[in-house]
């Protein structure tokens, strides 16, 4: 495991009255990475998310952000790291700039509006900026709420199965934007249950069971526990995701076009 974690978790247990939730999570999230911790339902992974960002305790264990304690220091730790969880934190009756201006104040930054723009040319939303977020694609809302997260520059960020309720173009465009956190140097720690995500995204896999790390590594790593597989000629058929992908158009960038008139997969956020 890394010697520069961002994220640095040892022994953390977590149980509600007979129901052992955590059972002893050992964990590492090396600076400016991106870790995706795989889980079915129930496997722990947003009660760890949650004792990560201190709104929760650990029954034992230690815990760590951007080196401080969550136990200890718990002040610290919320002004190191941003939380953005499976439904949106978006205000439908603002628009995307008055959003972001809303958090930046909330946070006490010398010039929201500023910090607003910056962030709206950064995620590919300053057409958009001046509509109000109720007409946003949900790619679009889910970016704006990664935007909103990002009000401040935290050094690490905990996005808990971002891509939930997403049609297929919309989740490549929130994987464009959380491969770009990594690239600028954000910690991105990514709860997820869809394995292709992780393949995408992740520089390490964690895969957390019955509340603990039954394995951690790298995707190569993890193929080798595996036989090597038998070489055999197969005729691949196109799987619906391809052809969607294909009638539709596959985003080369993020589109920031208007989204609001009726379409097939359009989701609620």
């Amino acid at each position: 495991m890394s010697t520069d974690a961002a994220i640095r978790v040892r022994g953390i247990e977590k149980s509600y009255k007979d129901l052992h939730v955590l059972r002893g999570v050992d964990l590492d999230v090396a600076e400016g990475s991106i870790l995706a911790l795989l889980g079915s339902n129930g496997a722990g992974k947003t009660t760890l998310v949650r004792i990560l960002a201190t709104l929760l305790r650990a029954d034992a264990g230690t815990a760590t952000v951007h080196g401080f304690d969550v136990a200890d220091a718990p002040g610290d730790v919320r002004r190191s790291i941003s939380l953005t969880g499976q439904f949106a934190a978006v205000d439908d009756v603002l628009t995307g700039r008055e959003n972001l201006v809303l958090v930046a104040r909330l946070r006490h930054l010398a010039d929201p509006r500023t910090t607003a723009d910056a962030l709206l040319t950064r995620f590919s939303l300053t057409d958009a900026g001046d509509r109000k977020a109720s007409t946003y694609s949900g790619g679009m809302r889910r970016r704006l709420d990664i935007a909103m997260s990002l009000v401040g520059d935290p050094p690490v960020i905990v996005l808990d199965e971002p891509t939930t309720g997403l049609d297929p173009q919309a989740r490549i465009e929130v994987w464009h934007t959380v491969a770009e956190l990594a690239r600028g140097g954000t910690t991105v720690l990514l709860t997820t249950q869809y394995l292709d995500e992780a393949e995408q995204l992740a520089d390490r896999i964690a895969i957390l069971h019955k509340g603990t790390i039954i394995q951690n590594g790298t995707l190569a790593e993890l193929k080798r526990l595996l036989p090597p597989a038998e070489v055999e000629y197969v005729e691949k058929q196109p799987s619906l995701e391809d052809v969607f992908l294909a009638l539709v158009g596959e985003p080369d960038r993020i589109d920031t076009t208007d989204h609001t008139a009726p379409r097939t997969g359009q989701e609620p956020r």
